[in-house]
């Protein structure tokens, strides 16, 4: 069964990927651009921070939390899921980091990773325009 077949993926979400790990996060590239999302890689915080500066993103995946905590003081409404091996051993929450989603690297990523993007970009607000447009017709 293919990926763009699931009823719960949001598509044309424009994800910013950022992974210092090369083969993991083509990994999650490859998955999202299953999903019919459009992705953009960083490998470093700097690099991140620099495509946020010059492009709209719907999303941002990261390990890192300290990337979350700068995105949130530059952004607070982009929705970020946190990915780490280390979720349990270090108390790594919602709460804890700034993140909208944590999810422990594991076998189960892939699933919990979908889950993620596609119940956070179905939250998301709407464009300006979109709001906008609803007002007025609603007047």
């Amino acid at each position: 069964m293919s990926l763009r077949s699931s009823p719960t993926t949001t598509s044309h979400a424009r994800i910013l990927l950022v992974d210092g790990n090369v083969s993991g996060m083509a990994a999650r590239k490859s998955v999202l651009e299953e999903l019919g999302h459009k992705t953009r890689c960083a490998s470093s915080a700097s690099d991140a921070l620099e495509h946020l500066a010059s492009q709209k993103f719907d999303l941002v995946v990261t390990g890192a939390v300290e990337l979350v905590r700068r995105i949130r003081k530059q952004d607070g409404e982009i929705p970020i899921v946190l990915l780490s091996g280390f979720v349990d051993a270090l108390g790594l929450n919602e709460e804890t980091t700034g993140a909208d989603a944590v999810i422990q690297k594991s076998a189960n990523e892939v699933s919990h990773l979908v889950r993620a993007v596609a119940r956070l970009l179905r939250r998301k607000k709407p464009p300006i325009q979109a709001s906008l447009k609803a007002k007025r017709q609603a007047m």
